[in-house]
């Protein structure tokens, strides 16, 4: 298989702090240093979070302001994802920064639970969310937890309310959501290429321990994978995580064992629909 795989890296997220691994990147400059390296290791976009100095998780459009430009000025042509997670705000304040245009944003279309809590995305915040990337022209990735979720994904596109086919990533391993079970996966990959078709792209994440099986289910499948320090902090059971860059090289790596050359920027975004690089600095697509 020759199909080039991008390569997501989720530098920092909501939940892991520097007692967790003091490589987690939490203020914008070390976020902008710790991508530029997984940038260099072959990530093409960057899943995108904010923290206070606290290190608690933060919507803050100024803060998610900065850290795109360090990323653009520092990346050039990376892929900027934001997060609309609701770890990070609460109601349309987790799309604040949506107006500042950033290539995706995470988009989940439906409520389930979590390890201590409900995570909940009432379908009146998920019109809105989708309907401000429609208005700003962000590519949302539709975070599926749950097999509903991509159906409802199709839902939505066939109203309207998303632009081009839908990049959906299935999200396995967190805790009283889907578990790692791999006829479920197979079952997720038949699902989207019935819906959206054959040449539809997708991705799997993988939380903790499953982020490498993940990895190696994703890139053998012809799918793309995310990685970094949000989801796993570990390499393995003995050792930390160096940095983003560690879990990039070892996505890569797997990348080169299933003869999949990992995406170039542009080749990331023509596979996912997106507007050239040269255009990503407020310039109209």
């Amino acid at each position: 298989m020759t199909k080039p795989c991008i390569l997501c890296v989720a530098i920092t997220g909501s939940l892991p702090t520097k007692a967790n691994n003091p490589a987690v990147p939490i203020t914008v400059s070390e976020q902008v240093d710790s991508t530029h390296e997984a940038f260099q290791a072959g990530a093409t976009i960057v899943h995108a979070h904010v923290r206070n100095d606290d290190q608690t998780p933060s919507s803050d459009p100024d803060k998610f302001a900065a850290l795109k430009e360090g990323i653009e000025k520092h990346c050039p042509g990376m892929i900027v994802q934001f997060s609309t997670g609701g770890r990070s705000g609460a109601g349309r304040t987790r799309g604040g920064m949506l107006s500042l245009r950033p290539d995706m944003a995470s988009l989940s279309v439906g409520s389930n639970n979590f390890p201590t809590r409900v995570y909940e995305n009432p379908p009146d915040l998920v019109d809105w969310l989708a309907g401000e990337m429609l208005v700003h022209d962000v590519k949302p990735e539709i975070e599926a937890f749950d097999l509903s979720h991509i159906l409802k994904a199709k839902a939505m596109a066939d109203k309207g309310q998303l632009a081009g086919t839908p990049y959906i990533q299935f999200v396995m391993g967190v805790k009283n959501a889907m578990p790692v079970d791999r006829d479920v996966f197979d079952y997720y990959i038949q699902t989207v290429h019935r819906l959206f078709g054959k040449d539809a792209p997708w991705c799997a994440a993988g939380i903790g321990q499953h982020q490498l099986t993940l990895n190696e289910w994703a890139i053998a499948a012809g799918g793309h994978a995310r990685t970094g320090l949000e989801d796993n902090v570990r390499l393995d059971r003995d050792r930390l995580a160096p940095s983003n860059a560690a879990l990039v090289r070892r996505a890569a790596e797997i990348c080169a064992r299933h003869d999949r050359p990992v995406a170039t920027v542009e080749q990331a975004r023509d596979i996912l629909g997106l507007r050239p690089a040269t255009l990503v600095k407020g310039q109209a697509a």
